[in-house]
């Protein structure tokens, strides 16, 4: 016994079999662990969202409260309750101007999808006129996009007469999300400021401060990221719906909308919008597909050189590659929300990582240094 408690070999095989062991035995029992997945599955949507519209909206909750005039001031609830009606009053205005059109722009979208082959001929007749593309075979690959897409339609066609059970439990996720979102943010808007105190109160006093620091910084991080994300988003899908609309570009709308929605991806994201875009311009002419591009030139430069910096800036700091590599990797495993969740979630562990060894430096300033990655100054 005493060799064994000397050995780490067998010290760590030990430790290594218990391991083992305990995931075997977890896997004969997930069914245990199910109602929690499905806790946990059921309550994500709401929290995402009320999370995105806590970050959104709490700036301006914040800003309402300064409003001084004479003795008239607003508290946290009215300044909630008048962030909550025109929140109300944008929802309504947007969903009875926006929505018929994008519902219209989309049932159009879907009827059409057959006849964009056949579009697409007269454009193609035109390219094998160019000497350019005189040798080239347009057939072959035009009767495999025709094909390609009448089997798409027909598939998503049938998908929504027979999936009546998926429809129902779609409208019920939505139903159950539109009630619970609303509960949800008002609170976390009213009560938002009091979870710092309350999590000092329940810390013992040496870990008190350096948590609410790190909680501090880890909030700050996600604001930035979360209410700069959507203000872009907000500029991109609004300029290049109006840009697809003056070049004459069809479902300009329902397009602009999809590349707003596809600037939430970083770097990857502008050319996933714009494919769209692209196929439904080359059905119109080769000229329709050459000012498309310029488009969404043009805006992503603006975006990129004048309301990025300014909005987000360089406070995540995170280099390109990086970026890259996450979004490949939370592609493949969670698909598109993972790639969309991966930088965000990414920036808040690197900040915890940078706090936790800036701490770490600082009681043991005798190991052998490295520069520190954030400025912190001990407080005593």
């Amino acid at each position: 016994m005493k060799w064994f408690a000397n050995s780490r070999l067998m010290f760590w095989s030990v430790e290594l079999l218990i391991v083992a062991a305990l995931i075997w035995v977890c896997t004969q029992i997930s069914f245990l662990f199910s109602p929690i997945g499905v806790f946990l599955s059921t309550i994500f949507a709401p929290m995402l969202l009320s999370g995105v519209l806590f970050y959104l909206l709490n700036p301006i909750v914040r800003l309402l409260e300064k409003v001084r005039w004479r003795r008239f001031h607003i508290n946290r609830t009215g300044a909630v309750a008048i962030v909550f009606l025109l929140l109300v009053a944008v929802l309504v205005a947007g969903g009875m101007w926006i929505v018929p059109r994008l519902v219209t722009q989309v049932t159009n979208l879907i009827g059409n999808i057959p006849d964009f082959a056949k579009s697409s001929e007269a454009v193609f007749s035109n390219l094998m006129k160019q000497p350019l593309f005189k040798d080239v075979d347009f057939s072959k690959y035009l009767t495999q996009l025709q094909s390609a897409l009448s089997k798409y339609a027909e598939s998503f066609m049938s998908g929504l007469t027979t999936g009546i059970g998926t429809i129902i439990g779609t409208v019920t996720t939505v139903t159950v999300t539109a009630v619970t979102v609303p509960v949800m943010l008002f609170y976390m808007l009213k009560d938002g400021e009091r979870f710092m105190p309350a999590v000092r109160r329940w810390l013992p006093a040496k870990h008190a401060d350096q948590t609410a620091e790190l909680l501090s910084r880890m909030n700050a991080t996600i604001a930035r990221y979360v209410g700069g994300q959507i203000l872009e988003c907000l500029f991109v899908g609004t300029f290049t719906a109006i840009g697809y609309m003056v070049i004459g570009e069809r479902y300009a709308l329902l397009l602009g909308v999809f590349g707003g929605l596809c600037n939430l991806i970083p770097y990857v994201g502008p050319y996933i919008g714009i494919l769209p875009a692209l196929i439904v311009a080359f059905t119109i002419s080769t000229n329709m597909v050459l000012y498309v591009i310029i488009v969404v030139i043009v805006v992503q430069q603006i975006d990129g050189n004048l309301v990025y910096p300014n909005i987000i800036g360089r406070s995540l700091q995170i280099h390109p590659l990086t970026i890259i590599i996450i979004l490949l990797a939370a592609g493949n495993i969670a698909g598109l929300l993972g790639m969309i969740l991966a930088v965000p979630l990414y920036a808040v562990v690197k900040t915890v990582v940078q706090y936790i060894y800036s701490i770490w430096r600082l009681e043991h300033p005798d190991k052998p240094a490295a520069e520190l990655p954030v400025n912190f100054s001990r407080k005593d």
